[in-house]
């Protein structure tokens, strides 16, 4: 049924909250994983005149440190003998993530929600949303409950 799993992570704990579902679903299918972060870019708030080699330095920074986190991930799916792949993209999350699940040719996208609602929602908007409303494809979302991340 699932062959291949795109699982957005973002770095922090509680998204990683998904990764215990993703395994357990993988050995029952045999599937791959597509371990996955989208990098920001650096805010340029800066008062004095533009640096663009401190605005570079950082972004390759950020998707160095992205690349080695997935890539410790990658390794324990690996050792459980789970077929898996790390990426790291540059540019807008829901986009990324959306585009991610039709390149890697995605059967289930699975991710966790930080799970806000309300103004919070509204103020900072919402991914695991903003994938929800726009995914083709079946789409798994763990409400990650607790405050580690």
């Amino acid at each position: 049924m699932y062959k291949t799993i795109l699982v957005p992570l973002d770095g922090s704990k509680r998204a990683e909250s998904i990764l215990c579902h993703v395994e357990n679903i993988a050995m029952c299918y045999d599937a791959k994983v597509i371990l996955f972060q989208v990098v920001t870019p650096p805010k340029m708030l800066e008062y004095g005149p533009p640096e663009p080699e401190l605005y570079l330095k950082e972004l390759d920074d950020r998707l160095s440190k992205a690349k080695t986190y997935l890539e410790g991930h990658k390794g324990e799916f690996n050792e459980k003998k789970i077929g898996s792949k790390a990426s790291v993209v540059f540019g807008s999350v829901v986009k990324e993530i959306l585009y991610a699940a039709k390149r890697e040719n995605a059967d289930l996208i699975a991710m966790c929600s930080h799970g806000r609602s309300g103004l919070s929602r509204l103020y900072y908007g919402s991914v695991a949303s903003g994938v929800l409303n726009r995914a083709d494809r079946p789409l798994l979302i763990i409400r990650a409950r607790d405050n580690n991340g």
